[in-house]
C-alpha cells in the first residue's frame, strides 16, 4: 500500500479519489435503466420474463417465477448443517439487537384539553433484493429481513436472480427461510426493482425496497425512489483503521484486506501515528497476498484506493477519519474507547484488537448495511425505524384553541394564506 504523510492536501486528494466511486457517477447507464423500468411498468410479467431470458439465460413464466417450498427444502438439504446452525445463531443475535430499537406510540394530554401524540406502525409490505451468482451473501439476507420482521412488517418478499438452470443459490434460500421471508421470486437486475416498485401480475408491489446490487440495481432503486421508499444507494465497501504503536500489524493488515477483497473499487485505509507500524503492516500485507485466493482483486483494490496515512497526532487522525466518514472504522489504539468518543462520522465502529470487521458482517447483531461514500455524515445503518412510519396526532379542545387562535391567524396572514387564518377564525366569530 502507498504510504503518504497526512496533510490537508493529501486528505483532500484522497476524498476526491474516493468520491469518484459514488453511484451518482453512473449517469451513462441511466437511460438503459429508465427503459427497463418503463417496460416493466407498462408490460408487467411479459417484460420481466423477457429480460430474465435475455440476461439470466433461462425460461421463466408464471408457473416457475416463485420459489416453491420444495426448492427451499432442497436448499436446506444441500447445505452443511453446521452452517445452518451458525446462520440461526447469527439471526438470533441480529433480532436481539434490533428489538432494542423498537419505539412505542405515545400520547401527551395537557390540562387545557390539548392532546399531542405519535402513532408508530410498520409499513405493510417490504421487498428485499439479493444478488445472485458468485455474489450471493446469505448474511445480507438476514440483515435486510430481520429488522423488518422485528418492526412487524406484515409481508416480506424477496427477489433474487436464478442461474441458467433456474435454481437460486441454496444459502440465499436457507437464509431467507430462517429470516422469515414470505415469498421469493427468481428475478434479478433493474427489472426486479421495477417489478417490486410497481407490481406485476406475479410479483406484488412493495412499500420499501432494501438490499445491495450492481450498478443497474442501484440506479433502478434511485429511479424508483418516490414510488417506493428505499434504504440507500450502496457504494463500494470501505474500511478505515485508526492505529497507534500498540496495534498488532498482522491484525491490522488482515482487517484491511478483509474489505479490499470485495471488489476493485473497495477502499482500505490505515491512519497511524507510528511509522514503524506502517512499515510492518505493509510487510504483513505482502505475506497475506501470497496465500489469499482473491489476491488479484485485493491488489487492484489497494492500488486504486488503498492508503497508509501517517498522522502527526491522534487528533489529526480523528479529524481525517471524520472527514472520510468510512463505512467501517476500526480503532486499534491504547485507549480505543477514548478515541471512539471523538469520532462523529462512521457507519459502524469496532473497538479493540478482537473486534475485527467480519464480526459485524456476520455475527454480532448490529446491521452490516451501512452508509458508504461519506454518507455516514448524514445516514445511519439499516435499522428498525427504516421499516416503521410515524403519524402525528393532534387534538385541541375549544379552550385550548381559543388561547392560541390569534397567534395562528397572525402566522397564516403573514404567509399570505388568508384561508388558513379563516379556518381558525371562523370557529370564534360568534365571540
Amino acid at each position: 500500500m502507498r504510504t503518504v504523510r497526512l496533510t490537508a492536501d493529501t486528505q483532500r486528494d484522497i476524498l476526491d479519489s474516493l468520491l469518484k466511486r459514488s453511484p451518482n457517477n453512473y449517469s451513462e447507464y441511466e437511460d438503459i435503466v429508465a427503459d427497463i423500468i418503463k417496460n416493466v411498468r407498462e408490460n408487467g410479467d411479459q417484460a420481466v420474463f423477457s429480460y430474465t431470458k435475455q440476461f439470466d439465460k433461462w425460461e421463466i413464466d408464471q408457473d416457475n417465477v416463485r420459489v416453491s417450498d420444495g426448492e427451499i427444502e432442497e436448499a436446506f438439504n444441500a447445505i452443511d448443517t453446521r452452517f445452518i446452525e451458525v446462520m440461526k445463531k447469527s439471526a438470533d443475535n441480529i433480532a436481539r439487537f434490533h428489538k432494542k430499537q423498537l419505539h412505542n406510540s405515545w400520547i401527551d394530554p395537557k390540562p387545557d384539553g390539548s392532546i399531542l401524540g405519535q402513532k408508530i406502525l410498520p409499513i405493510a409490505v417490504s421487498g428485499v433484493y439479493v444478488p445472485g451468482g458468485k455474489a450471493a451473501y446469505p448474511s445480507s439476507v438476514l440483515m435486510n429481513v430481520i429488522p423488518a420482521k422485528v418492526a412487524g412488517v406484515r409481508k416480506i418478499i424477496m427477489t433474487t436472480p436464478a442461474g441458467a438452470d433456474g435454481k437460486v443459490n441454496p444459502g440465499t434460500l436457507a437464509a431467507a427461510k430462517i429470516a422469515g421471508v414470505d415469498e421469493i421470486y427468481k428475478v434479478g437486475g433493474a427489472q426486479a426493482i421495477a417489478a417490486m416498485a410497481f407490481g406485476t401480475e406475479s410479483i406484488p408491489k412493495v412499500d420499501k425496497i432494501t438490499g445491495p446490487g450492481n450498478i443497474f440495481v442501484a440506479l433502478a432503486k434511485k429511479a424508483c425512489f418516490g414510488y417506493v421508499s428505499i434504504d440507500s444507494i450502496a457504494g463500494p465497501s470501505e474500511i478505515l483503521v485508526i492505529a497507534d504503536e500498540t496495534a498488532n500489524p498482522r491484525y491490522v493488515a488482515a482487517d484491511l484486506l478483509s474489505q479490499a477483497e470485495h471488489d476493485e473499487l473497495a477502499s482500505a485505509i490505515l491512519i497511524t501515528t507510528d511509522e514503524k507500524l506502517a512499515e510492518e503492516v505493509n510487510i504483513q500485507i505482502d505475506g497475506f497476498l501470497k496465500v489469499l485466493p482473491r489476491a488479484e482483486i485485493i491488489r487492484k483494490s489497494l492500488d486504486n484506493y488503498g492508503y497508509i496515512l501517517l498522522a502527526d497526532s491522534m487528533e489529526d487522525a480523528v479529524i481525517a477519519a471524520d472527514a472520510i466518514a468510512s463505512e467501517h472504522v476500526e480503532i486499534l489504539t491504547k485507549e480505543p474507547y477514548a478515541v471512539m468518543t471523538k469520532i462523529h462520522n462512521a457507519g459502524a465502529i469496532f473497538l479493540g484488537e478482537y473486534s475485527s470487521e467480519p464480526l459485524g458482517d456476520y455475527y454480532a447483531g448490529p446491521n452490516h448495511i451501512l452508509p458508504t461514500n461519506g454518507t455516514a455524515k448524514f445516514f445511519s445503518p439499516l435499522n428498525v425505524d427504516d421499516f416503521m412510519k410515524k403519524t402525528s396526532i393532534i387534538s385541541y379542545s375549544k379552550e385550548a384553541l381559543e388561547k392560541a387562535h390569534e397567534d395562528i391567524e397572525l402566522f397564516a396572514e403573514k404567509e399570505g394564506l388568508s384561508a388558513h387564518a379563516n379556518s381558525v377564525r371562523v370557529r370564534f366569530t360568534d365571540m
